[in-house]
């Protein structure tokens, strides 16, 4: 961070190059500045220096790392909301850096009351952040679509919660050896309906960790309406 602050974002958020941050990822770049951060920390225990409390660390901040959610999602803080692409960076580092939606509603008040009426984009953005939140406080580190379906790992369900998954999402596949489940991706069916996307899609995925990981029962009546749809 401190590099970037001395000479620039350059290619990672520029719009001339390739590494643009549509195309890297809001995901991706999550791990980007986890990694560095935790590089940076265990460069400082190395040399002996005063340590990640100098620099504003807390204990855990690298702790999501392996986390990764890669869903249909077109989630970015677009140029012409915020042109400067330090404060973009920031943006995007706050929404990182949230581990609660609570946090996550705080970035979007900034947001709003600096630059003005958030865009869709950005509302996804913080959509994504939130399902990042929940998912690092239920301990699952994986919510990858493949194909038609999506991949939640590692997810240890009690036998209650395994009879609750396959009837909320039928077509569950559940492997226990490996902590996977692979449900079906809602809208795509037989028939060629379109799949969700987007806030829904994320929303989808939010309802089913809440509703499944965390036995939620208040989330299951929402769970039934996307079944309803495929």
């Amino acid at each position: 961070m401190k590099d970037l602050e001395i000479r620039g974002s350059g290619n990672l958020l520029g719009g001339e190059q390739s590494g643009h941050i549509a195309g890297v990822g809001f995901d991706l770049y999550v791990r980007m500045v986890s990694e560095a951060v935790s590089a940076y920390k265990k460069a400082l225990a190395r040399s002996g220096k005063a340590g990640a409390d100098a620099v504003g660390f807390e204990e855990g901040d690298d702790e999501d790392v392996e986390l990764r959610i890669e869903l249909p999602v077109d989630a970015t803080v677009p140029e012409d909301y915020i042109p400067h692409e330090r404060l973009r960076l920031e943006a995007y580092t706050k929404f990182a850096a949230a581990r609660s939606g609570e946090q996550v509603d705080d970035v979007l008040e900034e947001l709003a009351d600096r630059y003005g009426p958030v865009p869709e984009a950005t509302a996804r953005l913080a959509a994504l952040a939130r399902l990042r939140a929940l998912a690092a406080q239920l301990g699952v580190r994986e919510i990858v679509a493949q194909g038609k379906s999506v991949r939640f790992a590692p997810v240890d369900l009690p036998e209650s919660a395994r009879m609750k998954v396959t009837r909320l999402y039928p077509g569950t596949v559940l492997k226990p050896a490996t902590r996977t489940i692979v449900v079906p991706a809602p809208g795509t069916n037989r028939m060629g309906g379109a799949a969700l996307s987007g806030e829904e899609v994320v929303r989808w995925a939010e309802v089913l960790l809440h509703a499944v990981v965390e036995g939620d029962a208040a989330y299951e009546t929402e769970a039934t309406t996307y079944r309803k749809r495929r």
